[in-house]
């Protein structure tokens, strides 16, 4: 079988638009996407992995939870946990070691150091370097606009 490596990247991009395909059609008749299966592994030993009791016991509370949201019927499943929120004694305690750096801050006033010179304003020597490069510019313009 003499197969040429342009035949082969053809027959690659027809199986993943294929697996595509199966994967839409199975999420239209199940409403929910599904991913390939794991490519079958040499050893079966090296696929299992050891979850702890604890775990085990979050992933199949997680898997009910799933199935309950599938079947309609929400009400079994445990309410999820906000996440990222401040808790109102976590925002109270955030609040005051703010109210203390900004205290703090205000204590400290005098000792900041203010820079003496004005930002945005050009010196004379530097005026005038930009006038002169300026004027280079345009005269450079000139020059190419009338060739």
């Amino acid at each position: 079988m003499d197969i040429s490596v342009k035949e082969l990247q053809e027959a690659i991009s027809i199986r993943q638009q294929i697996d595509n395909l199966q994967r839409r059609l199975s999420s239209l008749l199940r409403g929910a996407p599904q991913t390939p299966a794991p490519e079958p592994r040499a050893t079966p030993s090296a696929s299992r992995r050891y979850f702890s009791p604890s775990t085990r016991a979050k992933l199949s509370a997680a898997a009910r939870a799933r199935w309950a949201r599938r079947q309609g019927t929400a009400t079994a499943a445990a309410p999820a946990k906000g996440r990222g929120q401040l808790t109102p004694a976590g925002r109270r305690k955030l609040s005051q070691l703010m109210k203390a750096r900004w205290a703090a801050r205000r204590k400290a006033g005098g000792k900041q150091k203010v820079s003496t010179r004005k930002k945005g304003v050009l010196t004379p020597a530097g005026r005038k370097r930009l006038s002169e490069l300026m004027k280079a510019r345009w005269a450079a313009r000139r020059k190419a606009a009338s060739k």
